[in-house]
């Protein structure tokens, strides 16, 4: 990869118009950092992404990191590629080098800035080895190279112990189980070969996964991410966009935000509306910090995040089947090397107003469901009434958005769901024994544009007649305009108990109803379904005409957002 990067920058720098030999020589100086045992660390890890990475002592004991040297043409084009590309800092700039002292990486000569590869002896020209000649050769290894093995080792999941360089009872077993899959002699002690078979494709499955540094200075963040499998994109706070690279399929979100544990669990609650986040899949919870696994048929996202110092911060990784085992990977470099360096995102960074809309979270779009409807709570644990045309074909149901439900029982039009987990409502539906008066005023707690509002809102009409226009005495007909997302919701008087339950509109091809035409189970047909389902609803005698606005509270409180999803 360092080759073919080179090339690119070579027809760069033959692209720029008046590059020329004699222009001055430029760094990119990509990072600075304090101590000497960081700066080599990150030295090595952009060697292995980028060429002609430079380290240089500047004064007051600070390090730097750079590229080049190059000729001025060349290196603007080289930073703004490479900005372009998220491969390095936002706030990357041109040196000509006048403050950079003592060189502290690559330790040695400088090499050619676009050298000949070396021609490399292939593992299957290295003379195999006796036991005993594997273990002399394996007593010359450094520590560091070792380590290298250990870390080749559990890259493919061969190994899952400390990387020490210690070749211990589990590294033996480790290297045994290679040698077994390599198809090699099992002897728990790898030859020069095996060990640089081992190697090349560690080196090889890096490179395709193009592991990287990835610091946002607007983030306050850093990590190391598939650099080879995402590019930058966009910043909309609280997130830092990547989208995929060559139809890797992998999305890369980092998160960024001032806040404390409330806004947390904010985040936490918004990130699984999202539609890059499955609503299958693990989740944990915790007072500074949480974690999201999202699994579907075609898609896998991962979200992690925690609170330090009142920085939220951390990543949303997402990808499709063919990416699973270079996700896993990655997963495991980012969660070890995520780490703040800065301030939060500014909470206003990227908002274009022109650009706002509902069905988007900052950029990310909001998982939509199939249809919503409306029903209301008639017991204490949680159980909702509601059309059975709202249910109908359901993959999954949520109570409000956040409440998993499912059907319980089901009949003449109307469905009982139950809540999965515990649910205490505010306000239970308090059933009128008779249907009231003609001309009676009523109304309709629900949802009509399905949540956009965010709260049940009420519509007012009248009570046509006691039976349908068929002659049913099952259903009362309702003059009053209501909306797909009113079905299943509650009729009340003016006392605010519920007189019926909203149907949805008869369909008809041979008859055409006006808008204001509208019919709903009663609530003795309502009363018949619950006990059927186990429910003992409760049933209030004739009370005093509430306020308005007690009206208001009364239907809001028992009044639930039914979705179905797929």
């Amino acid at each position: 990869m360092r080759v073919l990067f080179a090339l690119c920058l070579a027809l760069t720098l033959l692209s720029v118009p008046g590059a020329r030999a004699q222009d001055r020589e430029f760094f990119v100086q990509i990072e600075a950092h304090p101590a000497t045992d960081v700066a080599e660390r990150r030295a090595r890890a952009y060697s292995d992404l980028l060429p002609d990475v430079n380290g240089f002592r500047l004064g007051g004991g600070w390090h730097a990191l750079t590229l080049g040297p190059y000729p001025e043409s060349e290196a603007r084009a080289i930073l703004r590629r490479l900005l372009g590309e998220g491969l390095i800092p936002r706030d990357s700039y041109l040196s000509d080098g006048g403050t950079y002292g003592e060189r502290f990486w690559p330790q040695g000569p400088v090499a050619p800035r676009l050298p000949v590869p070396p021609v490399a002896v292939a593992p299957s020209e290295i003379p195999e080895e006796t036991i005993g000649e594997a273990r002399r050769s394996e007593s010359l290894l450094s520590g560091e190279e070792r380590r290298d093995l250990q870390r080749a080792l559990a890259w493919f999941d061969y190994y899952s112990a400390g990387i020490d360089g210690s070749f211990g009872r589990g590294t033996r077993g480790s290297m045994l189980a290679w040698q077994r899959d390599a198809g090699v002699e099992p002897t728990g002690v790898l030859t020069t070969r095996q060990r640089a078979r081992l190697l090349a494709e560690w080196r090889a499955s890096q490179t395709a996964l193009g592991l990287g540094p990835i610091e946002s200075a607007e983030a306050g963040i850093a990590l190391t991410g598939p650099m080879g499998l995402v590019s930058f994109d966009r910043v909309e706070a609280p997130f830092v966009h990547y989208v995929p690279k060559d139809d890797s399929g992998v999305r890369l979100s980092l998160i960024s935000q001032p806040g404390d544990r409330a806004t947390l669990a904010g985040l936490y609650e918004i990130l699984q509306t999202l539609d890059v986040v499955p609503p299958e899949g693990e989740r944990t919870k915790l007072r500074d910090g949480f974690s999201i696994r999202g699994e579907a048929p075609g898609r896998t996202t991962q979200v992690s995040a925690r609170l330090e110092d009142g920085h939220i911060f951390g990543y949303l990784l997402s990808w499709p089947p063919a990416q699973d085992m270079a996700a896993r990977r990655a997963l495991a470099e980012m969660e070890s090397t995520l780490r703040r360096i800065g301030p939060p995102l500014n909470p206003d960074e990227g908002f274009d107003p022109a650009e706002q809309s509902l069905d988007m979270v900052s950029g990310l779009e909001v998982r939509r469901p199939l249809r919503s409807g409306s029903g209301f709570f008639v017991d204490g644990a949680g159980r909702v009434a509601t059309a059975q045309a709202n249910v109908a074909g359901c993959g999954r149901l949520t109570l409000d958005r956040l409440h998993e439900a499912r059907v319980v029982h089901s009949e003449a039009g109307i469905a009982v769901l139950a809540p999965e987990g515990a649910l205490a409502p505010l306000e239970v539906a308090r059933l009128a024994p008779l249907p009231g008066r003609l001309r009676s005023a009523v109304s309709v707690g629900g949802y009509p544009y399905g949540g956009v509002l965010g709260a049940a809102t009420l519509s007012f009409g009248t009570l046509e007649d006691v039976r349908g226009l068929d002659g049913s005495d099952a259903v009362l007909r309702l003059s009053m305009e209501t909306r797909d997302g009113d079905v299943g919701g509650p009729v009340l008087d003016m006392s605010g108990r519920v007189t019926g339950l909203l149907l949805p509109a008869p369909v008809s091809d041979a008859t055409v109803l006006p808008a204001d035409v509208s019919f709903a189970a009663k609530a003795s047909e309502l009363a018949r379904v619950l006990d059927g389902a186990g429910v003992t609803p409760r049933i209030e005698e004739a009370g005093g005409i509430l306020p308005p606005e007690d009206l208001t509270t009364r239907a809001t409180g028992i009044t639930v957002l039914v979705n179905c999803w797929e």
